[in-house]
Parts: C-alpha cells; structure tokens; sequence
C-alpha cells in the first residue's frame, strides 16, 4: 500500500494537477490495471484521503457522533463520541507519517509546524479545530487533537430530551435570555459549554443584532444575524496578530444588541466587564473553571493580571455580571448536563462571591437554593421556583 501510494503521489506531483478523486482513481489504474472496480474506488478513497483529508482519521471524522479525534503518536488513536474516551483500531504506519499528516493539515490552515514552531492551533476547512505539538516537545510523538464543529445547533427541548437539563431547568435557561442577563457558561473541558451557549443564542429575538468574538470560530447559533470576528496569531515574522481582546473593543464599536465572547480566556475579561457595563445588556461567554463557586476567583486572577486591582474586578464584576451556568460531565466521561445555575452576589466587604439558586441532579430532580427567590426577580418572574414549564 505504501509502494502504491509513494506511486501514485509521483504521478500527481508530476502533473502538477489537483488531487481530486478522479485523478487519483486514473493515477491507480495507470499503477496496477488488474485491479477491479471496486478495489480501485476502495484505494481511490483512502489515498485520495491521504492526499488532501485526513488520511487514516478520515472515517472517524465521518462518524455520526464523534465530536474529537485524538493521536498520540502512532499507534493511538482515540475518539469521543459522547461516552467518554475511547481508543480506535486506527494505526499509522509510522511517525513520520503521523508527522507528515499533521503538517499538511497545519498548512491548509495558512500555519505553520516545524522544528522552529512545534505547535500549532488552527481551523482547518469546514470549521474542525486542529492542534499539533511534534515531537520532541511531544516525547511519545507527533500529538494531534482534532475537535469537529456541531453539524446543528441544539434547541433547548433537544437538550431537555437529552437529560442535559429537565424542563425546568430549560425554561429557566429561556428565561435568562428573555430577560436579557448578563451570564457565563462554566464548566471544564468537554462539558459542552459551546453546544449549550449556540442552543441559547438561537432563542435571541431575530430582530437583535448578536456579535461574536471567537479565538476559533466553534458557536453556531441558528439566528438571522450574526457577525462574527475571529481572532488571529501573528505571522512567521511576529506581525498581523489579532487578539481577542483587539476584537472585543472593535466588536463594541459594530452596533451590537448581543456581544458574545466564545471564550474568556485571558485579559479581554477587563474589556468585557467594562463593555458589559456601559448598556450592552444579555452579553454572554464561556469560561473554563472547575466549580461555579470558582468563577470569581477566576475572573479576579484574569482581570488582574490585565492591570485592574482587585477592588475594581469585583466592583465590574458586580454590575456586569448577573448568572453563572454551570455544566458537569459524567464521572465515566459520559453525559454531560447542567449541574447548577448561580447568582452571582456582593458581600458587605465589596467581594463578589456565588450564590446558589437552582441545582439538578443526575437523575433529573431540581433543588432550589437560597438565591432562587432573588433570581426570579431578576428575571422579572419568568420563571419561578418550582413551576413546571407550560
């Protein structure tokens, strides 16, 4: 299969022609003509996958369900499909090849992974998000990490029929949106933070103008109108970089009913409390943290090293911010589903600390906390404790 390949990539390179199916179909007959038909379509797929997809991924990219595709090296490949991690029979057959894979996907991105820049972070074509580390940053070899985009965004009865929230907890999901709060969607990694927030944005009235700022383009809101910047790392030379937090100020400049951040990462959270302070009600984001009881701590530890004091974080994140939502994943990595939403709240010392208002536990039962009362005011009473939806 190798000595075929290496043919057939000469015959390519000596054509200079693209390397569409039909080309590497007539590039394998003209290698071996005893072949049959349907051993050439066979070997037209998986080299023509070679060539310009995703080589021996490109099956489990195909795979219904599959949200990330992860290589380590060689001989592991590893796959989520919504129940955890778990390892393929897919094998390369080598490192270099692995290697070669990565640095073509690196390249199709406009970015580049070599010796001299080992890492690498991009959106490849169709929106799957692509990281590489090559060794020997990576000891056991070449790393590949492959996030695929939802192919649709979810509405909330979707979810609800999941088991990620029960009935109650979507129409109290709903009612943040109608009501226009200030919220952060929290969670760790893989707790599907953007799935959820795409689901909510699509419930944004469609007269409303929603602006997001993405470091990787991954929401995908079902709204009329969206405009969408991406950030953008500086070239080989260290030049044309564009921050997230360049973004969110050029966002508030665009006129924008909604302002979205997709992920609050680093010093943009000043830019973002502060936008969210002077009028622009119903900004959202999403924000890595363990519990949402740590949401202050972390958006402090952001801010400050953005140059505000800790007075003045907790003084914008008081007035900025309204609701934590935050999502868990099971413990064998399986589902994952909205484990409590918070108030966020100002203490007599001027520390802003979390104040819990509804939970849900795993098997669906909703328990109203010390802040619920208050949270349905916020919401003017679209919802309340203990109603079930109509």
């Amino acid at each position: 299969m190798r000595r075929l390949s290496e043919a057939v990539r000469g015959r390519l390179a000596d054509t200079g022609d693209e390397p569409t199916a039909g080309r590497v179909a007539a590039a394998v007959r003209a290698e071996d003509r005893l072949l049959g038909d349907s051993e050439v379509l066979a070997l037209t797929d998986t080299l023509h996958a070679d060539f310009v997809g995703a080589g021996p991924l490109e099956p489990l990219l195909r795979r219904p369900g599959v949200t990330d595709v992860l290589v380590n090296g060689p001989n592991e490949v590893w796959i989520d499909a919504g129940n955890g991690l778990t390892r393929t029979g897919v094998r390369f057959p080598d490192e270099a090849s692995v290697r070669r894979l990565a640095q073509r996907l690196t390249a199709t991105a406009g970015r580049r992974l070599d010796d001299a820049a080992p890492c690498a972070d991009a959106r490849l074509p169709g929106g799957v998000r692509l990281h590489a580390v090559l060794p020997p940053v990576a000891a056991g070899g070449t790393c590949l990490s492959l996030r695929l985009p939802r192919r649709h965004a979810f509405t909330l009865d979707e979810l609800a029929a999941a088991g990620t929230v029960p009935p109650e907890g979507a129409a109290l999901l709903a009612a943040l949106i109608d009501a226009r709060v200030a919220f952060l969607i929290t969670g760790g990694t893989g707790t599907g933070k953007t799935t959820l927030l795409s689901c909510l944005l699509g419930r944004v009235d469609p007269g409303e103008r929603m602006v997001l700022v993405e470091d990787s383009a991954e929401l995908s809101p079902d709204h009329p109108h969206v405009v969408r910047l991406e950030a953008r790392p500086p070239n080989i030379e260290g030049a044309g970089g564009v921050t997230l937090r360049d973004l969110v100020r050029q966002a508030l400049r665009m006129r924008p009913d909604r302002l979205v951040v997709g992920e609050v990462r680093g010093v943009e959270v000043s830019d973002l409390l502060n936008a969210l302070n002077t009028g622009h009600e119903g900004g959202c984001g999403t924000l890595h943290a363990n519990a949402a009881a740590d949401v202050p701590a972390r958006l402090e530890a952001l801010a400050c090293a953005a140059g505000l004091s800790r007075e003045a974080v907790h003084s914008q994140l008081a007035a900025a911010l309204d609701v934590i939502v935050h999502l868990v994943r099971g413990p064998d990595g399986g589902a994952r589903r909205v484990a409590e939403i918070c108030l966020l709240d100002r203490a007599p010392d001027g520390l802003v600390g979390v104040l819990p208002t509804v939970s849900f536990t795993a098997s669906g039962a909703v328990i109203a906390g010390d802040g619920a009362q208050a949270l349905a005011t916020r919401l003017d009473h679209r919802w309340t404790p203990g109603r079930e939806p109509s």
